[in-house]
């Protein structure tokens, strides 16, 4: 199924047909289709999510995945066009999670979020002649079935990696990001999501965050330089963070950890970064930062300054006498709404062409105007990547990245 913007006119609301049941489900055929998906090469996925469709009683699918830098929903039939993020009723599903109905033709298209938990793949346009409460489920059970098999295969796919590319990635970028997580993960009470730039281009900087039972690790980090070295470097860091934090250490004991792994295999190179460990129920946030940007703290719709500023340590894997003796830990409360940004010098030192710097002002202020006009925390940041970047006339002078965290416990 091949889909575009032409002809398309948003509704407000799905048309209602008369009260029924619905399409009979096939459901040996779905059975049958669901146990071949498990051994399906990812480039059958176009024509099984149509069979898919079918076998539920809608006309047809298509999936789309956003691609690297999140301005183009990229349709795996090869044969289709690419849509953009921002302009098209594709788009404004992918931007907002939320579905969007629209007339087109002779029939009905229902753009569904594609998710990975709380990452955002892309969407899955589903084709139907009348869309009802029960083709509106079924989209939306499709749309899970279907981002499931994504995320299993695109683990080991080059060939979904490829299509979410558009331009040609260098070997340290290649390297660096075969070790990051997810940009976006956790539940409605905790959401951590990442981005970097440039997106085929980098090389120091690297983001980590993942859940282990009830506690968010997140980690920012620049190695020294922007090669294939401070690739390595960055890479050996996660390693150990992950191994540490696998192997049942507090958050000092990974930071001794991955400040030994550089030490040891890296002895020329260090890197700066903030690493945290945050209890999503006490709402107690302990840091450690290595010769880095202090986190931010955003309450109420505003910066707290210097909440989380502690005393200077040096950065990660030092050798001889500029080595820490030992990690110092800090340790705050969060109330909840609040929001903590982890973030790289190349963020607040990115300049226009006149020389003047996008500067720490210019970007909190964004994230508390984009939060305030009701953006998810994954929008908030692809929107500000972007705004970097047009500030810069797309021509970084160094690698820019972000992580953002937000709390919201329950009531």
């Amino acid at each position: 199924m091949r889909l575009g913007t032409e002809g398309v006119i948003p509704v407000t609301d799905p048309p209602h047909p008369p009260p029924g049941p619905g399409p009979a489900v096939d459901e040996s055929r779905l059975e049958q289709l669901i146990s071949e998906a498990q051994t399906d090469r990812p480039v059958d996925l176009p024509p099984l999510a149509n069979r898919c469709a079918s076998a539920l009683g809608l006309d047809a699918a298509a999936i789309y995945l956003v691609d690297l830098q999140q301005q183009l929903l990229i349709p795996l039939d090869e044969a289709a066009q690419p849509l953009p993020v921002d302009g098209s009723l594709a788009g404004w599903a992918y931007r907002t999670v939320s579905p969007r109905v629209a007339e087109s033709g002779d029939g009905v298209v229902a753009w569904m979020p594609l998710l990975d938990g709380a990452e955002r793949l892309g969407v899955l346009a589903v084709r139907t002649a009348v869309l009802d409460g029960v083709r509106i489920r079924r989209s939306r059970m499709l749309a899970h079935l279907l981002a499931m098999l994504i995320t299993s295969k695109r683990a080991y796919s080059d060939w979904l990696a490829s299509r979410t590319r558009v331009a040609p990635m260098q070997l340290p970028t290649e390297m660096l990001r075969a070790f990051l997580p997810p940009r976006t993960i956790g539940t409605v009470r905790c959401v951590s999501t990442a981005v970097l730039e440039p997106a085929y281009d980098i090389a120091g900087d690297a983001f980590d965050h993942s859940v282990l039972k009830n506690v968010l690790h997140t980690m920012i980090l620049d190695a020294m330089g922007h090669d294939l070295i401070a690739g390595l470097t960055s890479s050996v860091a996660m390693a150990a963070a992950r191994n540490a934090r696998r192997s049942g250490g507090d958050l000092a004991d990974v930071v001794g950890a991955v400040d030994e792994a550089i030490t040891r295999w890296r002895p020329d190179q260090f890197c700066t970064g903030v690493l945290c460990r945050f209890d999503v129920e006490s709402g107690v946030l302990r840091w450690v930062n290595c010769g880095h940007p202090a986190p931010l703290l955003i309450r109420a719709e505003r910066v707290i300054a210097g909440a989380l500023d502690s005393p200077p340590q040096p950065p990660i894997g030092l050798a001889g006498p500029f080595r820490s003796a030992g990690w110092q830990v800090h340790e705050a409360t969060l109330e909840p709404g609040d929001c903590v940004l982890l973030y790289t010098d190349g963020v607040v030192e990115a300049r226009d062409q006149d020389g003047a710097e996008f500067g720490l002002d210019r970007f909190t202020d964004f994230i508390i105007r984009s939060k305030a006009a009701g953006e998810r925390p994954a929008e908030v940041l692809r929107l500000l990547i972007h705004a970097i970047l047009d500030y810069q006339r797309h021509r970084l002078r160094d690698d820019v990245t972000i992580l953002l965290f937000e709390w919201h416990p329950p009531q």
